[in-house]
């Protein structure tokens, strides 16, 4: 039996499709808005239309713009001789955010991952070496996620990158700040130990 109307039926599943959204939150989001005003709704659905139409990846760092090269490649204050790499363009946001960072980035758009069938060739992985082989890049720095794929992602991009004589580094782990040790573990600790420094 159908409980609601075809329309909003698929509309929820539409919501559904979307990551981290269960079935009850993607009707409720669609309840939400069927009972919009008609101009919201269609508002809402232009801001969807125009991100699609107008935002790609800026072909130097393959991060997200809606112009032709993105400020951050464009700003000529930024160290361009240190790549920063990471896997998502909301991971760019994440790294601003701390404004310790002042050279440029790389975006790979996901991580290896052989259970997801995600392998080098469906992420930017070219892209960067051919960035690295044509410029004057001294150091690229790994900032894929300190999981299973984003080490395997930083370890395989770290041996494509050696023989171009490019310093390699990757970012530091340890016990986050605000934490306790007693709840931090034993892989987190170990990593803190490794890369400890003098106070």
């Amino acid at each position: 039996m159908q409980y609601f109307p075809a329309a909003l039926q698929n509309l929820a599943d539409r919501f559904a499709c979307l990551p981290g959204i269960g079935g009850k939150t993607a009707q409720r989001l669609a309840f939400h808005v069927l009972a919009l005003p008609l101009e919201e709704a269609q508002n809402f659905a232009e801001a969807i239309l125009e991100a699609k139409r107008t935002v790609h990846t800026c072909p130097v760092c393959q991060n997200l713009t809606d112009r032709e090269i993105c400020p951050i490649c464009r700003d000529e204050m930024r160290n361009h001789t240190v790549i920063c790499v990471v896997a998502e363009p909301k991971d760019v946001v994440a790294m601003e955010r701390s404004r310790e960072f002042d050279g440029v980035y790389h975006v790979l758009h996901g991580v290896i991952s052989p259970l997801n069938h995600i392998t080098q060739d469906d992420i930017r992985v070219k892209e960067l070496l051919h960035r690295v082989a044509t410029s004057d890049v001294q150091e690229v720095i790994m900032a894929t996620n300190p999981d299973t794929e984003g080490e395997a992602t930083a370890m395989y991009i770290s041996r494509l990158l050696r023989p171009m004589e490019v310093k390699v580094t990757r970012l530091a782990y340890g016990v986050p700040v605000g934490s306790q040790l007693e709840y931090a573990d034993e892989v987190t600790l170990s990593r803190a130990l490794e890369g400890r420094q003098e106070i």
